[in-house]
């Protein structure tokens, strides 16, 4: 046990029964235990394997190679249909997590192996990203934009590609691409 971790578990308000049992879990399958994103997370030989949060609706075990585990009791959960890698088991009760401690350990297990293996997820490029017509016009309409948003990191680009192209409705999207603008012509992401 880390003892910079030890606030995340002594101050939980909600779920503390079951991430104090999510962290005993993780430290038997012989993980070192860090604290990243402001969250345990659980590392093997300074890779990361599972990290533990909480919601309001539940708690979770979010394994980051997650897509590349064989899941054979169908408990991963993908977050959202943009999340690429990363794959979440939830729980909201402490009996989950003890009912299930040896099928999690097993997917420790073969998370440190997808690891030991060197394996990665194919994570989509930039260009398999929709591109909000209303963003397309002034990428081809505004040179300096097009420039800006070109030497944004990958991750940053697909952000904002995301933001643009969620909106329904086109107004909305052609609100979001005037909104951001600036910030892209600042050569800053949509988190920054």
């Amino acid at each position: 046990m880390n003892p910079k971790v030890d606030f995340y578990f002594n101050e939980a308000e909600k779920w503390r029964e079951e991430i104090v049992q999510l962290r005993l879990i993780a430290l038997d399958c012989g993980l070192t235990e860090e604290l990243k994103w402001g969250c345990p997370c659980y590392t093997y030989r300074e890779s990361n394997i599972v990290l533990i949060h909480v919601f309001k609706e539940y708690c979770a075990f979010l394994f980051f190679k997650g897509a590349l585990l064989s899941d054979t009791h169908q408990i991963l959960i993908q977050q959202s249909e943009n999340v690429q890698a990363a794959r979440q088991i939830r729980f909201t009760n402490v009996e989950e997590v003890t009912e299930q401690r040896s099928i999690l350990k097993a997917y420790i297990y073969e998370a440190i192996e997808v690891e030991k293996a060197g394996l990665k997820v194919t994570l989509k490029k930039t260009e398999d990203f929709a591109v909000a017509d209303e963003f397309q016009s002034k990428l081809d309409s505004i040179p300096a934009l097009k420039t800006a948003f070109e030497a944004l990191t990958p991750g940053r680009q697909k952000a904002y590609l995301l933001h643009f192209s969620q909106p329904k409705q086109s107004s909305t999207r052609e609100a979001r691409v005037e909104k951001w603008m600036p910030q892209i012509l600042n050569g800053k992401g949509l988190n920054d």
